[in-house]
């Protein structure tokens, strides 16, 4: 097969390499997929730089989300979920390659009428905004939930959860086409966060002026939004990308009485496994009623595993909007 390996850790996605490697070999409780699409991740980029928490021993093959064909299913299961020929998509160490290995509690159907590229960027993103807002923030009809960073993978499927749920969706972005992009999937208020009075902004699109119940921050805009949330709100940690950890005077939490509520998807499967098939469950659900759609970058295409870096480097340089997905077509087809 085809795939970026890793060897030693690298400065930049410029630096990564497509190779000839061997097929990976499946445990006896893996699938065997041949990888048409792979989603990329901003984690990708620390990892391949030795940055992630989780850095697998070298040599490893990079990227994490896909979606395929399975071509092998386990050898250890007599009765497996999805046989040869399923369309399906997951998450695994190794998704830059033509082909990849992954656990059945990794991987999911791909929803009907979707394509690959589409569904590849479903796995991390939507149930880690469904979780966020549904399981810890209860949105319900009638709230006002206010979207950071809304334009981003986790912002969009962010925007389109609580809009489905009957919120008023209030999103913030730092560029104008990122405002038109959360304004299209669904956002009934933009806010450009360029504009250091961006709280004062949104507090005004509140009844009232009180605020927003809920503000959603994969950012770490946390003590910010202290200025524009409403009694009782519910600020959901959702990350970082802003690049540093926030610190947050406590006397703001306890003055409008509101919860900081942190959300941490990756480590629901071991802490809480009760609730992930819940979350698909309503995901699906979305999907199905026409209320969540694919997220998918289309104002450029990136083609095999040769624009891997390329997708990265956009990825990173916080020029795109939704998932960078990258299409990889079978070997012995041309990128057509």
């Amino acid at each position: 097969m085809k795939g970026i390996q890793v060897s030693a850790y690298v400065k930049a996605p410029g630096e990564l390499k497509v190779t000839e490697l061997a097929d990976p070999k499946p445990a006896a409780d893996e699938y065997l997929i041949e990888v048409h699409a792979a989603a990329t991740n901003f984690f990708d980029i620390l990892q391949i730089q030795g940055k992630y928490q989780h850095q697998p021993p070298f040599p490893w093959v990079s990227g994490a989300e896909f979606a395929g064909v399975v071509l092998a299913t386990p050898s250890g299961s007599k009765n497996p979920k999805f046989p040869v020929g399923s369309k399906v998509f997951g998450a695994t160490q190794g998704s830059y390659a033509t082909k990849c290995v992954a656990k059945e509690v990794s991987m999911l159907p791909v929803p009907k009428g979707w394509s690959f590229n589409q569904a590849s960027g479903l796995f991390v993103t939507a149930p880690t905004s469904y979780g966020a807002l549904v399981l810890r923030a209860g949105v319900k009809a009638g709230d006002y939930v206010l979207v950071h960073a809304a334009a981003g993978g986790v912002g969009l499927a962010a925007v389109q959860v609580a809009k489905a749920y009957g919120a008023t969706v209030i999103a913030t972005a730092g560029t104008a086409r990122k405002l038109e992009v959360a304004k299209s999937f669904g956002a009934d208020h933009v806010v450009d966060y360029r504009d250091e009075n961006w709280p004062q902004i949104v507090k005004k699109l509140t009844p009232k002026g009180r605020g927003v119940d809920i503000v959603y921050d994969p950012v770490g805009m946390v003590d910010k939004s202290t200025k524009c949330i409403a009694w009782n709100g519910r600020i959901l940690i959702v990350g970082f990308a802003a690049g540093t950890i926030e610190k947050v005077a406590m006397n703001k939490v306890l003055l409008k009485n509101i919860s900081l509520v942190g959300i941490h998807w990756g480590m629901y499967e071991k802490m809480e496994t009760e609730s992930v098939p819940k979350v698909w469950e309503g995901i699906m659900k979305l999907i199905a009623e026409g209320k969540f759609k694919g997220t998918e970058f289309t104002d450029k295409e990136f083609v095999g595993l040769e624009s891997v870096p390329d997708a990265l480097k956009a990825l990173g340089s916080r020029e795109t909007w939704g998932k960078v997905v990258v299409k990889i077509p079978q070997e012995g087809q041309n990128k057509l």
